[in-house]
């Protein structure tokens, strides 16, 4: 095979489809009635632990989930977030945690406040190790090839490191942003006082140029607003439940006709119940 014909082969297997919402048969108007009243989430991909090379995806049969050994996509926007579950309550799915921040920033719940200053939220703190007690994440909204919504993925304290050091020499220190490339995110083992976890790997596949490159920018751009605005919302709300107890529901709100800019037309919950990885 020559030269010509790998290069085509490469660029046919990374080729990405941009997403238009145009590209719906169904109105934005008739999209939010169907979502009055509910809670629009994101389909998570999951890490398991005990060092399983393969992601967790949602399945058709919510019994049954799909593994991946690698996801490609975008990443539309990422985030740090805050939960923290009392020892022996972690790694209980039906546990929430007893304090969480969506930003990283500001705690709800107990203890709550602000992070920085949580002794939570200091090295050594962990009653099991000399970790922290709070766990420390970073989420990531990853859109793929064709799909219309990003999924998300959650990245344990174990993968920040990577994620940081991989951002900065693909993108950063070129002057470009996290969302101008293709991105694939893999896992490798890794292992600390005698237990053994997985931890994500990052490769950055090509960079988008011109057209394309601002119709992903573009998307990302519209994506970014509109998550930012939910999790300022999610933040009120929790603010209000960890002060009076009372929960509240927000209003759905009417998605608008905005092109083909992504669109989010009710409160996203994919930041209730993080799930440890």
């Amino acid at each position: 095979m020559n030269n010509t014909m790998v290069n085509e082969a490469l660029a046919e297997r990374t080729s990405f489809i941009i997403p238009k919402v145009s590209d719906s048969k169904f109105s934005s108007a008739e999209l939010a009635d169907d979502m009055d009243g509910l809670q629009l989430s994101f389909q998570r991909a999951k890490i398991p632990g005990g060092g399983v090379l393969q992601f967790e995806l949602p399945g058709e049969d919510p019994e049954n989930p799909d593994y991946v050994q690698t996801l490609e996509g975008v990443i539309l926007f990422n985030h740090s977030a805050n939960s923290y579950w009392p020892a022996g309550s972690e790694y209980d799915d039906n546990t929430p945690p007893q304090c969480q921040s969506v930003d990283g920033k500001v705690g709800y719940g107990d203890p709550g406040g602000i992070c920085e200053a949580c002794d939570y939220n200091k090295f050594g703190s962990d009653p099991n190790g000399g970790g922290k007690a709070c766990k420390n994440m970073r989420v990531l909204y990853l859109l793929r090839s064709g799909e219309m919504m990003p999924i998300q993925l959650s990245l344990p304290p174990t993968s920040i490191r990577p994620f940081t050091t991989f951002v900065n020499s693909a993108f950063l220190l070129r002057g470009r942003r996290v969302c101008s490339g293709l991105v694939q995110i893999g896992l490798r083992k890794g292992s600390s006082n005698g237990f053994t976890y997985s931890v994500a790997t990052f490769k950055k596949l090509r960079d988008f140029e011109g057209e394309e490159l601002a119709q992903v920018c573009a998307y990302a751009d519209s994506f970014r607003d509109q998550i930012k605005q939910t999790l300022s919302e999610r933040a009120s709300q929790n603010e209000a439940q960890a002060g009076d107890g009372v929960e509240r529901v927000s209003a759905s709100r009417v998605m608008p006709d905005n092109g083909d800019h992504f669109a989010i037309g009710g409160v996203i919950d994919g930041e209730r119940d993080l799930l440890p990885a």
